[in-house]
């Protein structure tokens, strides 16, 4: 059983002292930078305003890349040797597959100022990516779920929050969507709560292969069964927005972010942490062993972990920064979309993702392709 901790409100959300590092001033190595960065990240992380400001203060140009999923982020680093970007942004839970690659470098952690931004989400770089004790090769960036998003005008959750079932209920079929591998997760955590699968069955499964298959063997045939119930498989944040306006999606399993940025704009859209619990994670700020433009990496860093920036962003993006005192620049919209997604005990409640092996990818693949194929 691979063991995992819950994450609580104060260890996610930690914010005393926060008014007082709200604002530093910016590193003078910062503003004396120029040239340019290219950054691969996740496609709606970086608001032109984000990007704008950060040139005008730094005189570095942004060239930046987006991308949907971190198999993505792998292969492009796998097929260049390292080359071609300055940060990539791979997720907490992919240090295990990283590690062995060596495509990554350490950071200077002298020019990192770690004590702006949670302590909890720091330890994951300095623990999980610290790469045979040569340094931490990660660095958090932006926090998020992955739960429920729904149509309010045609469709409303029966009691207090949604469950990851009702993507798959016959009462939604032909209106519902999720990505392959992170939707049959959510199956099966659904199938422990109803009694079809064993609890603690879906994280037993990142424990040894054997577990695994017998566990995905089980979710995947229920999945299949039940598949021409689901409309719409995402890939990206922009699927994720268009399938809940414009694709006749009434429920998906979704990230935070995008269906929160409709419902910013004022769509009928809202997002919660279903029942079973919200899936959090972490995605990072890391530096290809290739990396050309190391310098204009911490100064993006510097810029990236000031509390007004940071909080900027989030009103634009819909997730959640780990920098401290970052929602106190953010809007009343964002404060109140947060607490209607995680109303009650939902913060202490999430569910972190576990540790990936490369074998659970690689298996994990093998039974999404048999879903997506059936």
């Amino acid at each position: 059983m691979v063991n995992r901790s819950k994450l609580s409100r104060r260890s996610v959300l930690k914010s005393a002292g926060a008014a007082a590092l709200a604002a530093p001033l910016y590193s003078k190595s910062a503003l004396a930078s120029s040239g340019e960065i290219n950054i691969l990240m996740w496609s709606d992380y970086l608001p032109p305003s984000f990007i704008q400001e950060f040139e005008t203060l730094t005189g570095i140009k942004v060239n930046y890349t987006g991308i949907g999923s971190n198999e993505e982020i792998i292969n492009k680093m796998k097929a260049t040797k390292g080359q071609g970007f300055d940060i990539v942004s791979p997720t907490n839970n992919r240090s295990l597959q990283w590690q062995p690659l060596e495509l990554l470098q350490p950071f200077d952690m002298n020019k990192i100022p770690l004590d702006l931004v949670n302590p909890a989400m720091a330890k994951i770089g300095t623990d999980a990516w610290n790469f045979d004790d040569s340094g931490a090769h990660w660095l958090p960036h932006i926090w998020g779920t992955e739960g429920i998003a729904y149509r309010t005008d045609l469709w409303l959750p029966e009691g207090d929050a949604p469950s990851y079932g009702d993507v798959w209920s016959e009462e939604n079929a032909g209106k519902t969507m999720g990505r392959a591998h992170s939707m049959m997760l959510g199956a099966g955590l659904f199938m422990e709560r109803s009694g079809e699968m064993e609890p603690g069955s879906v994280w037993a499964a990142y424990g040894d292969e054997d577990t695994m298959r017998k566990v995905w063997g089980q979710i995947t045939d229920w999945c299949v069964e039940r598949k021409n119930r689901i409309k719409l498989i995402w890939n990206d944040a922009d699927t994720q927005k268009n399938g809940l306006l414009n694709e006749g999606v009434v429920v998906g399993q979704t990230w935070d972010g995008p269906p929160l940025a409709l419902k910013s704009a004022g769509e009928p859209v809202h997002y919660q942490a279903p029942v079973e619990g919200a899936m959090a994670w972490v995605d990072g700020i890391s530096m290809p062993s290739g990396a050309a433009n190391v310098d204009q990496v911490y100064a993006f860093i510097d810029f990236a972990y000031q509390a007004k920036p940071a909080g900027v962003a989030i009103d634009s993006h819909g997730y959640n920064s780990p920098v401290l005192g970052a929602d106190q620049y953010s809007g009343d919209t964002y404060k109140k979309n947060f607490a209607e997604a995680y109303p009650g005990d939902s913060l202490a409640n999430l569910n972190p993702w576990p540790a990936e092996a490369p074998w659970y990818a690689e298996t994990r693949t093998e039974f999404v392709n048999k879903f997506k194929s059936a």
